[in-house]
C-alpha cells in the first residue's frame, strides 16, 4: 500500500520520539510518498532542536542523515491547488501540500499533526 507521510511522522521516527515506534511499525513495508518540501521541513525541525540544545547537534544531524534510508518518494504538488486548499482549510501551504497529495490520490495520510489530521478526517467524511 502507498501512504503519504508528513514531516511530523517522519521526524518522530528519525529523532526517536515517543510515537516514532508506532509510526515505524505502521509504515513498515509500505511505499511512502511526500511532497519535495519534506526534506526542508525535516531540516528545519532538526535546526530548531539544535538551537534548543546545541550539544545535541552532531547526534541530531546524524539522525537527519538517516532520512536517506527511509525510502520516501518525493512528488511534485501543484502550488496553485495547494494554495487554494490552504485557503479553504486554514492550514499552512506546507500542511496543505501533504493533504492535497493524499486526497488527490485517495491515500492514507500519516501525520502526528493534530490540526492536519482533523482537517483530513473532516474532508474525507464530507466526501464519503
Amino acid at each position: 500500500m502507498t501512504l503519504v507521510v508528513d514531516a511530523s511522522a517522519v521526524a518522530a521516527v528519525l529523532f526517536h520520539e515517543p510515537d516514532g515506534a508506532t509510526i515505524d511499525a505502521h509504515t513498515e513495508g509500505e511505499t511512502l510518498i511526500a511532497p519535495h518540501l519534506i526534506d526542508y521541513e525535516l531540516a528545519n525541525i532538526c535546526w530548531k532542536r539544535i538551537r534548543r540544545d546545541p550539544s545535541k547537534g552532531p547526534a541530531l544531524l546524524t539522525m537527519l542523515a538517516g532520512l536517506q534510508s527511509v525510502g520516501i518518494k518525493r512528488v511534485e504538488v501543484p502550488a496553485t491547488e495547494v494554495a487554494a486548499l490552504a485557503v479553504q482549510t486554514g492550514l499552512t501551504a506546507y500542511d496543505a501540500s501533504y493533504l492535497w497529495l493524499a486526497m488527490s490520490q485517495d491515500l492514507e495520510l500519516v501525520t502526528l499533526d493534530g490540526q492536519l489530521a482533523r482537517v483530513n478526517q473532516a474532508l474525507r467524511e464530507r466526501f464519503v
